[in-house]
């Protein structure tokens, strides 16, 4: 290995360390509670050190939430192998759902905190490449299913919407704890029972 490349090495290192650390801490004392001097505690390195990598916490929680979008994406491409659209159309839903309620903090930092965004705009880029990854392939799928004879009568980009915002709304209402709320008979299924209705509304047996 080079000295450049040892360089770039301990540069990414660094950076990892930086944002391992400061998930743990946001975890832990929550993001509004949690300073940039903070993080450099954790890491054992100067303020100005982590200046050079991230210039305030939106940086920081944008690059968290990319980790997260890669997680999910990593977990959607194990169903490329399903050539039926409509069962994996499915499958894309389950691991959805799992994904969020197994990852509620990444999952809320991903789709519902405002940080990332805000970063995009002080970075005056209107493009949310992750968003637009992750909602791409559905899409795909939603068209193939088209192509297959599902869904007559519908237009893909809408109805992919629909399908996506349907699932996040199940999510987004269990992770923020209005589920229990309302004196479901069974809170701890409901999501996974909605879902399950859900698929009979889109393709009846």
């Amino acid at each position: 290995m080079t000295i450049a490349e040892r360089k770039a090495k301990e540069k990414e290192n660094l950076k990892a360390l930086i944002l391992d650390s400061a998930k743990k801490l946001f975890l832990a004392k929550g993001i509004e509670h949690t300073t940039i001097r903070n993080i450099a505690d954790a890491v054992s390195y100067s303020v100005g050190t982590v200046y050079v990598y991230y210039r305030d916490k939106n940086a920081i929680l944008h690059d968290l939430h990319t980790q997260g979008f890669i997680q999910l994406g990593g977990e959607m491409r194990l169903l490329s192998a399903v050539a039926e659209p409509m069962e994996r159309l499915k499958a894309m839903g389950r691991i959805y759902i799992d994904f969020a309620l197994k990852n509620p903090d990444m999952y809320d930092l991903m789709f519902t905190i405002k940080a990332p965004m805000a970063y995009l705009q002080a970075e005056k880029d209107d493009e949310w490449n992750e968003g637009k990854g992750t909602f791409s392939v559905l899409h795909q799928t939603v068209i193939q299913c088209l192509e297959a004879g599902y869904f007559k009568g519908h237009h893909a980009e809408p109805l992919t919407f629909m399908i996506w915002s349907t699932v996040h709304g199940m999510c987004a209402l269990h992770l923020s704890n209005r589920v229990k709320a309302v004196n479901l008979a069974s809170p701890e299924h409901a999501v996974i029972d909605a879902y399950n209705e859900f698929i009979l509304m889109i393709n009846p047996k």
